[in-house]
This record gives C-alpha cells, sequence and structure tokens, in this order.
C-alpha cells in the first residue's frame, strides 16, 4: 500500500469513527470536500477506504442476520 493510500485509510477510519459518535451525517461529505480542494490523489485514496468500510459494515450486518436466522432455526427444531 502507498503512502497515500495508507493515510486516506487512516483518515477515513478517524473520519467514521468520529461521524459515528456525534452522528454527524455529514462528517465524511465535509472532509471529502476539503480533500477534493487540495489533494485529489488523497481524496481519491480517502473515499476508496470510505466506500471499502462501509461495503465491510454492511456485508457484516447481512452475515449477522443470517447466522442469527440460522441459529433461531435450529433453536426451534
Amino acid at each position: 500500500m502507498s503512502y497515500v493510500e495508507n493515510l486516506g485509510e487512516k483518515l477515513a477510519r478517524d473520519v467514521l469513527s468520529v461521524a459515528k459518535e456525534t452522528d454527524d451525517l455529514n462528517l465524511v461529505q465535509d472532509i471529502s470536500k476539503v480533500l477534493e480542494a487540495s489533494s485529489s490523489t488523497l481524496h481519491e485514496a480517502f473515499m476508496t477506504a470510505v466506500r471499502v468500510y462501509d461495503a465491510e459494515e454492511r456485508a457484516r450486518g447481512v452475515l449477522e442476520q443470517k447466522l442469527n436466522a440460522a441459529l433461531k432455526a435450529a433453536k426451534s427444531q
């Protein structure tokens, strides 16, 4: 992973964490605008990391739902 990708990933983790803690739905977009105006390379790395973390969180949610459904079905048998 390149230096810029590492920075984008770290920033994305931090921003997503703060956004979740503060319930600030616009924080990612606010940071994105700052990055877009100053560094398109870091902006791209940041947004890629945000999308990846979002996709992972959604996938884990589906996985948890499937597991819970399977456990519930097993208990009812």
